[in-house]
């Protein structure tokens, strides 16, 4: 398995660009979890302080101690720390700007969620239309913007858990897309009274396409 990108450390929590198809937690059939992998790449353990999807990629917090992990975990749970996303979807909301907050069944319990979305692009292609959304969390539930998406009638593209699997197929034809297009492509932490913020890019590969042809993009 190849090192895990490390983004930012400080002496409480490291910050790391978790790889698309790395499970954080290790269960049945999961060969390199994250919490098994990053330790032996550090050379001490790491204690989990939230998640993402296995197939999604992106930022994500680690603690290096229980102190420290119980600390970021309350930090996370206050909302003192922003986590927002980026994704393809099938379809664009009618609207450019807007929220989600259709309950969620989170590991059995119907619970309130809220999502907020910001329509950045969308465009054609063979008569599909995709989008690509900016997403910020106003609650963490478990898989929480594959869902409400998928409910809204805008379905991630490679998703075929929560998603439309035919457009997935015929999509994944006409672009090659092969996995979920969802990343955690930026987080706001607060360090030391000021708040920190990492981004990272776009990474699908439809979009770069898009740009490059110089493709009309409109809303």
């Amino acid at each position: 398995m190849n090192p895990i990108p490390i983004i930012y450390e400080n002496q409480e929590i490291i910050i790391i660009n978790k790889p698309q198809g790395v499970a954080v937690q290790g269960g049945q059939n999961i060969a390199h979890p994250l919490d098994k992998e990053l330790p032996l790449q550090l050379g001490y353990p790491i204690y989990l302080v939230h998640r993402l999807d296995q197939e999604t990629q992106g930022l994500l917090v680690v603690a290096k101690t229980p102190q420290a992990a119980n600390k970021w975990t309350h930090l996370i749970g206050e909302k003192a720390v922003t986590k927002e996303y980026d994704a393809i979807c099938i379809g664009v909301p009618s609207k450019e700007k807007g929220q989600f907050k259709s309950s969620i069944n989170d590991r059995g319990v119907e619970k309130s969620a809220l999502t907020f979305y910001e329509v950045k692009k969308s465009w054609d292609i063979d008569g599909y239309r995709l989008s690509l959304i900016h997403l910020t969390l106003g609650t963490g539930r478990m898989h929480q913007i594959r869902i409400h998406l998928a409910k809204a009638g805008f379905p991630i593209a490679g998703d075929d858990k929560h998603g439309d699997f035919k457009a997935n197929k015929a999509i994944k034809k006409l672009t090659g897309i092969k996995r979920l297009q969802l990343i955690s492509s930026r987080l706001t932490i607060p360090v030391d009274g000021k708040d920190l913020t990492f981004e990272l890019p776009v990474p699908f590969d439809v979009v770069k396409k898009e740009n490059s042809e110089g493709t009309t993009v409109k809303k």
